[in-house]
């Protein structure tokens, strides 16, 4: 699909107070948990998370300033009373992800429908690829946790055979998971689950847990 250019949307990301620009403005030590989500989108299920959650520290991922400007229009756009405090976003590409947070910093990876790059020769892209999950091993503290959700079958196929080369447990897996009545009482949904899963399709959902040392 191709992506809608927004004019003015790189320079009011550059402007944005709910944008960090640099690795030394993310704060440490706030006592707080650090979930982050990688391909954010538009920031639904990030900034709802946020809302839910004010004790725990949330940072959206998105490369592309043309999507990241939607979410921070949103939050723009309420009264200064509801805006969250828990809540930053970053406009980079993952495969960075190791220079912007410290080994053992984050607690919490959200992979929420991904690019499923479906040729052989792009399966190194994938995030839930081995490649990928060794970055974020990385950075996720022992017994850190990651969260996949996909529509797409062959790719959850795919990331079920690389988890475990990367040094992670499986902890929770399904098919269905909109007919898991247990997992569907925490779930939030994303913009594309919701339109997905309104079309009849099967969301497929993993978690697994970063093995200690």
């Amino acid at each position: 699909m191709r992506l809608r250019h927004i004019p003015g949307s790189v320079e009011e990301i550059e402007k944005s107070g709910w944008v960090y620009h640099d690795p030394d403005e993310i704060p440490s030590g706030t006592g707080h948990p650090l979930y982050i989500e990688i391909g954010m989108g538009k920031g639904r299920f990030i900034i709802d998370n946020a809302f839910s959650y004010p004790d725990i520290d949330f940072i959206g991922i998105e490369m592309y300033e043309s999507v990241m400007v939607k979410a921070t229009r949103r939050l723009d756009a309420l009264p200064d009373s509801e805006k969250p405090k828990n809540l930053h976003f970053i406009r980079m590409d993952a495969k960075d992800i190791n220079d912007y947070f410290p080994e053992g910093s984050v607690d919490r990876i959200y992979l929420n429908f991904s690019d499923p790059w479906p040729k052989t020769r792009h399966a190194h892209r994938r995030l839930p690829s081995a490649g990928f999950l060794k970055r974020f091993h990385r950075i996720l503290k022992d017994g850190g946790e990651i969260e996949f959700k996909t529509d797409n079958r062959e790719l959850f196929d795919f990331a079920l055979e690389e988890y475990d080369k990367a040094g992670f447990d499986l902890v929770y897996s399904t098919y269905d998971l909109h007919s898991d009545i247990e997992a569907m009482k925490a779930n939030i949904m994303t913009e594309y689950e919701e339109k997905f899963s309104a079309k009849g399709n099967k969301i497929y959902k993993y978690t697994i847990r970063r093995r200690s040392a």
